[in-house]
């Protein structure tokens, strides 16, 4: 089964053994088959390693309010699949600061995943690494996002959840105004 295979992995051992937080691969694998939502981020952050749930935490709030569902159907996978750039956490740096995705993950994993979940109706993908691997996209997030029309229908480009970027937020009201109306209808009707 899929999600065996990716629970045990272990081919960042050596690379998270090497970071400040010296941590063991935790693969937080949830999806299921046929779900009408995709939640493509970016990696999961040091408490989603220690609870194996995806966006259990201040940011996962902030993206339910976002989506406009509580916190039981967030986690229905009968409704929402998740899918991050990279499955385990990868760690901080010396600073304190967040590693990114090793790409290792995504070439190994992504294309497999998605076939086992199938074509959502509605996909948001959040933040710079998960928008350059999905859609090939690089450049100033707020002009990514500005340019939220010209995705594929069902397809809608977030920040990342986080607090950190309610600064963000404040000088982008567009996004809080416009796509997220928008993304809120779509959610509702697949679900």
């Amino acid at each position: 089964m899929l999600k065996d295979e990716i629970s045990a992995c272990r081919v960042c051992a050596e690379r998270f053994a090497a970071t400040h937080t010296r941590h063991a691969p935790r693969p937080v694998a949830w999806f299921a088959p046929g779900t009408p939502i995709l939640i493509a981020g970016q990696a999961p952050g040091a408490r989603v390693h220690e609870s194996g749930k995806p966006f259990d935490d201040r940011s996962g709030d902030r993206l339910r309010d976002w989506m406009g569902v509580d916190r039981s159907t967030f986690y229905d996978l009968s409704k929402i699949s998740f899918l991050p750039t990279a499955l385990c956490f990868p760690g901080y740096d010396g600073r304190g600061s967040d590693l990114p995705p090793p790409p290792i993950c995504y070439d190994t994993w992504h294309a497999q995943i998605i076939e086992h979940i199938g074509p959502p109706k509605v996909r948001l993908i959040i933040g710079t690494y998960a928008i350059k691997r999905h859609l090939g996209r690089t450049g100033a997030l707020s002009e990514i996002i500005a340019d939220w029309r010209s995705f594929p229908d069902g397809t809608f480009v977030l920040p990342h959840p986080s607090w950190r970027n309610t600064g963000w937020l404040k000088k982008h009201p567009t996004f809080v105004e416009e796509v997220l109306p928008v993304m809120r209808t779509a959610i509702r009707a697949c679900l």
